[in-house]
């Protein structure tokens, strides 16, 4: 087809329900009772002028290793909780001029974030962010990992094709709560939580706020429609070409640039499907359209400094 991405192998029989358990946030349907979604405490609409027209928050701060870093949600909609811990973590090292870095357990907020009550199932992004500020979230890396207090251990499943890992599955069960850390752990969970000062979200379709933000205070989480064809990306700047709407996913916006052969633009965006899936876990979308509503619901916030960051 002409278009500015190319498309992996796929697997037919694979694109079914199992979908749902990869994504997280589109939950009207299947949750008729779900809580509303929760309005922020503000809204950010702060446009600078001479932003670059490329931008990579990996080039910016090189000495904070999370925003390179690609993680995978297992079988749970989890997609929000992750993309929340990845853009917290990432700005405890922005604001404290990359010297302090913590990494925010996705398995921490999944279970113990209470507003955040169908957890596997899906949750609206500002919920998390608000726990953030409100309780705190405690560290925690990846599967495997033995990182922090509370490491992930929900395991790695593959996200689109056949491999050496487990075929994802609908809807894993939501872990329950445990505000204890790991038994190796040296730091108690009261003291290794760590909390957000402010939370807000960004002014809806406009990319130069977007831009502002990141180029300013590092990564933000934001919400794009998955539809069939976006599991089948593999380089390139994806848009949608076809097959049927699947569920709200979040991710990370990371940076942004314009491909030079197509002069296409496109925003940076880090997911959570693992390394293996586009292009090593990142991939590119059309920027400044409003491609699959990815600059229609923006959120981020900044760190409190306790613990001297």
């Amino acid at each position: 087809m002409n278009t500015t991405w190319k498309a992996d192998y796929n697997i037919d029989s694979y694109i079914d329900n199992r979908f749902l358990g990869m994504m997280g946030i589109n939950y009207s349907e299947l949750k008729p009772n779900v809580t509303p979604d929760l309005e922020p405490p503000f809204v950010v609409s702060k446009i600078s002028e001479n932003l670059p027209d490329e931008f990579d928050s990996r080039v910016r701060w090189p000495n904070c290793p999370t925003i390179r870093e690609i993680r995978d949600q297992g079988s749970c909609g989890a997609c929000w909780a992750f993309a929340a811990a990845e853009a917290m973590s990432d700005r405890v090292c922005i604001h404290s001029s990359q010297t302090k870095h913590f990494h925010f357990s996705a398995l921490n907020l999944l279970s113990c974030c209470d507003s955040c009550e169908k957890g596997c199932l899906g949750c609206d992004h500002h919920l998390a962010w608000d726990h953030w500020v409100k309780h705190g979230i405690v560290s925690g890396g990846s599967y495997g990992s033995k990182e922090g207090c509370q490491p992930y251990h929900l395991p790695p499943c593959e996200h689109h094709r056949a491999g050496p890992r487990r075929n994802c599955t609908k809807y894993g069960p939501t872990p329950s709560c445990a505000r204890v850390c790991q038994p190796d752990y040296k730091i108690s969970y009261e003291d290794d939580l760590h909390f957000g000062k402010q939370w807000y979200a960004l002014a809806p379709h406009n990319e130069k706020i977007i831009r502002t933000e990141i180029f300013h205070n590092g990564p933000v989480e934001a919400t794009m429609a998955a539809y069939e064809d976006f599991y089948t990306y593999e380089s390139g700047i994806y848009h949608h070409i076809e097959g049927t709407f699947v569920c709200d996913h979040a991710v990370k916006i990371i940076g942004w640039g314009t491909d030079k052969k197509t002069n296409t633009p496109y925003w940076l965006v880090a997911n959570s499907f693992n390394t293996d899936w586009g292009e090593y876990g990142f991939f590119k979308i059309k920027r400044g359209v409003n491609e699959c509503g990815i600059e229609n619901k923006i959120t981020a916030g900044i760190p409190a400094y306790k613990n001297s960051y």
